[in-house]
């Protein structure tokens, strides 16, 4: 990932907002003073304190900078969100990446301290950050979380659970989703992913809702599908009303 050309690509996004200009001039003027003096205090101050110079407006993401940024990171999505998580993940592109304990440490403390917007913030920021394999831990806590704008964070329209999960936390993320209702068409790696132990608990969760009268997820089919076999074929077509259907 060129971080550099990434971090501009934000910069412009939040630059060409309507009436953006006086927030990317603060914005850039405080990544310059983080730069010349790159204190984890004033890092610190600027994440938590940013929605009041850059207000919280709905992003309007123009097809040129979709497409760039899928170039950059393939999967990476900003759309749908408001101006301070965008400005925030730019912020945490400032931070220095030279010392992985230390940049680690930031990081880190930032999510025990952090408030629901800013938790939004970087959860969206995972596939962004340095050093992504530290993470894991972080991205299986926002699986476990159970408030929903953070859930949709970690699990919607974001690559790094799929790129970095290990099978475990991605089952958990997946059924956990079906749990609460998102929308998983929005899941990256959905299909991807897919997994004989991931299958065989959709097939035991199924039968559980089958046997008490609910209805079951057509998306499920897509994740058991590749694991069919010409032995369980009958039961499980019957089973997820999928007779005759390729």
């Amino acid at each position: 990932m060129d971080t550099l050309t990434l971090r501009d690509t934000l910069f412009r996004l939040i630059d060409q907002q309507p009436n953006a200009e006086k927030a990317a001039a603060w914005l850039e003027q405080q990544a310059q003073a983080f730069r010349q003096n790159p204190q984890t205090a004033f890092f610190y101050r600027i994440f938590t304190s940013l929605p009041r110079f850059t207000g919280k407006a709905p992003v309007t993401v123009p097809a040129d900078i979709i497409d760039e940024l899928n170039q950059l990171l393939p999967g990476f999505q900003v759309q749908n969100w408001t101006l301070d998580r965008l400005a925030r993940v730019w912020w945490l592109l400032q931070l220095p990446a030279e010392d992985e304990p230390a940049y680690v440490k930031t990081i880190t403390e930032l999510f025990k301290a952090a408030e629901l917007n800013e938790l939004v913030a970087l959860y969206s920021a995972l596939p962004v950050l340095a050093f992504p394999e530290a993470w894991r831990f972080q991205a299986s806590e926002g699986v476990r979380n159970n408030i929903g704008d953070v859930q949709e964070a970690i699990m919607l329209r974001n690559p790094y659970p799929a790129d970095y999960l290990d099978e475990l936390a991605w089952n958990q993320l997946v059924m956990k989703a079906f749990f609460t209702e998102k929308d998983v068409t929005q899941i990256i790696g959905f299909d991807k992913r897919a997994n004989e132990r991931l299958a065989q608990i959709i097939i035991d969760y199924a039968r559980e809702r089958k046997a008490a009268g609910r209805t079951i997820h057509p998306q499920l089919w897509r994740l058991v599908k590749p694991f069919v076999t010409d032995r369980n074929q009958t039961d499980l077509e019957q089973l997820f009303d999928r007779q005759g259907l390729a």
